[in-house]
């Protein structure tokens, strides 16, 4: 669907060039919702926007839909972006236009007939749940409601590909859960291919089905959600994990434990299984929990406990070894004082 090779991108300043992508190449399958994620400064929007060119590259090529959009210009380019949708974190409504007519002002580039257009418009509210707002100026909404108008517009001219640039950062907690959704309904029922910047994990975590992780203008890690979760390799992809599923114990109640320290992770089905409670049975060893969750992500379920495991060392390296066979990932954070 969105193939980017080797594509850089240098600005020019008054310290002399800087490269704000630096030969990043990835593919992006239709159909689905590929988050790219990084700090400030690592390049991911510079990324997005040279993928509708409305930022043009210094080198490489960018193709959506078998179609290269870094060899198109003047009305080939501006057709193509018709099909390349697009979501701000600020917005940028028109506030002397109503709600509708902001919709509305996305289909003049279609030359839609008035009446199609007037008809589009209602589709688009009825989608992002607005019918009753389409006559109402944006300092009248709230900003999910700000939000939902952007993601109408965007979608105006029934685009194959929708990039998100941080659309979420503005907006509080409960209100980027109901956007996020929203994307994933748009995502399922249209088939529209979603991309998504942002620097929160807990985003990518809730809808994305790939991801890539950029630092310095580099794509540094990149593949399925879930498998990043569970294996991450960079250390940046590690910070940014740990700022969703946090194993920070007191170090009073670490320095209180006498037993072995271990890390447990199950992955799949095996997350729902009493693989713990089995081993505390089987084996002459006892087990205290100190730190324990299961996260669902992709809705498949991720499990991942810190716990003081006490017994004769033998004993518990062969609980080790009988929790590895049913499937878990064990890493001995500590031995026995």
């Amino acid at each position: 669907m969105i193939t980017i090779s080797k594509l850089t991108k240098t600005y020019e300043t008054k310290k002399g060039m800087v490269t704000g992508v630096d030969n990043v190449s990835l593919t992006i399958n239709k159909g689905e919702i590929f988050g790219i994620v990084g700090y400030s400064g690592a390049g991911k929007s510079s990324l997005l926007r040279c993928m509708n060119l409305l930022e043009r590259p210094t080198s490489g090529n960018v193709t959506v839909d078998g179609l290269d959009l870094t060899g198109l210009k003047g009305e080939r380019l501006r057709q193509a972006r018709l099909k390349i949708g697009m979501i701000f974190q600020h917005f940028y409504l028109i506030s002397q236009k109503t709600v509708g007519e902001n919709v509305a002002f996305a289909l003049k580039a279609a030359r839609l007939p008035k009446g199609e257009s007037i008809k589009r418009v209602d589709e688009l509210l009825k989608m992002v749940g607005l019918s009753d707002k389409k006559d109402v100026y944006p300092s009248q909404l709230s900003g999910g409601q700000k939000q939902r108008v952007g993601i109408a517009r965007a979608l105006a001219n029934n685009p194959n590909v929708l990039l998100c640039d941080e659309a979420t950062s503005a907006l509080d907690p409960n209100t980027t859960l109901s956007i996020l959704r929203l994307l994933k309904k748009i995502n399922r029922e249209l088939n529209i291919t979603i991309v998504l910047i942002t620097h929160e994990m807990n985003v990518v975590k809730e809808i994305c089905d790939r991801m890539a992780i950029m630092q310095d203008g580099r794509v540094i890690e990149e593949g399925d959600v879930y498998d990043i979760f569970s294996e991450p390799k960079a250390e940046l992809t590690k910070e940014f994990i740990s700022s969703v599923v946090s194993f920070d114990v007191p170090k009073p109640i670490l320095a209180a434990c006498t037993g072995s320290i271990i890390k447990v992770q199950f992955k799949g089905a095996v997350a729902g299984e009493g693989v713990i409670t089995d081993t505390v049975q089987h084996f002459d060893v006892k087990g205290n929990f100190l730190h324990g969750t299961i996260e669902y992500i992709q809705e498949k379920p991720l499990g991942l406990f810190l716990m003081e495991i006490q017994g004769d060392p033998a004993n518990i390296n062969r609980a080790i070894t009988y929790m590895e066979g049913r499937g878990a990932k064990v890493e001995v954070i500590r031995n026995g004082l």
